[in-house]
């Protein structure tokens, strides 16, 4: 048997509640740039796989009007807490009851819908023109955190069915942009494009340690282990002077309708 792909892992999927308040509080924010780039097609904006709603906030601060779907009642919850609009489903499974959207949205979340069924219900719910916007980041931490990590990992989950022991790049994603763009494309989508955000962020150790938990191979590992592969991890920051600049590249690819 093959590997999985990402969309087949819904235990994965659906283990970031877990700690839904950390989730929100420790995972990065989108590009301004990004997020303006986003709403130039129009205000009402359906977002997929809205977790905590970091999206969603975003986007109404710039006055859109979000409707967000989140199968994870946890994180839905906690996004209506921020004043969200959430409806629990999977994409591929939730229904729209005809309403439509200007946009559709999607971060950091978009990989856990299968490419074909979503393309086809995005071509579903977007108006006549409407775009197809997803996006992720790509976070690269120097390399001896990133082995650090690397090597923890793969001591504690030596079988986790996701890989996590190399640093990503901008080429990290391209094998489901490219699935989506195919499937896009075969449901009557045009015009794809791909840009590239890159930034950098500073953290300090707790504020790192604080993160890596939302990542979706520490949200599988019982405590014991998560506990394992941070103080490896803290080790390596301590060694640095407990804080380092961590480079990001947020890529976005959009479609049109």
């Amino acid at each position: 048997m093959g590997a999985l792909e990402p969309h087949e892992l819904r235990k994965t999927a659906e283990s970031f509640g877990v700690d839904a308040g950390r989730y929100d509080r420790a995972r990065p924010r989108y590009p301004e740039a990004l997020i303006a780039e986003v709403t130039k097609g129009g205000k009402e904006v359906l977002d997929v796989g809205t977790g905590t709603g970091i999206v969603a906030r975003q986007l109404e601060g710039r006055g859109c009007h979000v409707l967000g779907v989140e199968p994870d009642e946890r994180m839905a919850d906690f996004a209506r807490s921020t004043g969200i609009d959430v409806e629990v489903a999977t994409f591929e499974d939730w229904d729209p009851k005809g309403r439509t959207f200007d946009t559709l949205t999607a971060g950091q979340a978009w990989h856990w819908v299968d490419p074909q069924r979503g393309s086809e219900k995005a071509a579903q719910v977007l108006k006549p023109q409407g775009t197809f916007a997803v996006f992720w980041h790509l976070f690269l931490p120097p390399d001896d955190i990133a082995q650090a990590f690397g090597e923890a990992f793969r001591k504690v989950a030596p079988n986790f069915p996701i890989k996590v022991d190399r640093t990503p790049n901008k080429e990290a994603y391209k094998p489901i942009i490219d699935k989506t763009e195919e499937a896009l494309l075969r449901t009557g989508f045009h015009s794809p494009q791909r840009h590239f955000y890159e930034w950098q962020h500073h953290y300090t150790r707790d504020e790192y340690l604080d993160l890596l938990p939302t990542q979706g191979g520490l949200t599988r590992l019982p405590q014991h282990q998560q506990d394992e592969v941070l103080t490896a991890v803290g080790a390596a920051i301590d060694a640095r002077g407990g804080q380092f600049a961590c480079d990001y590249t947020t890529v976005l690819f959009t479609a049109a309708k």
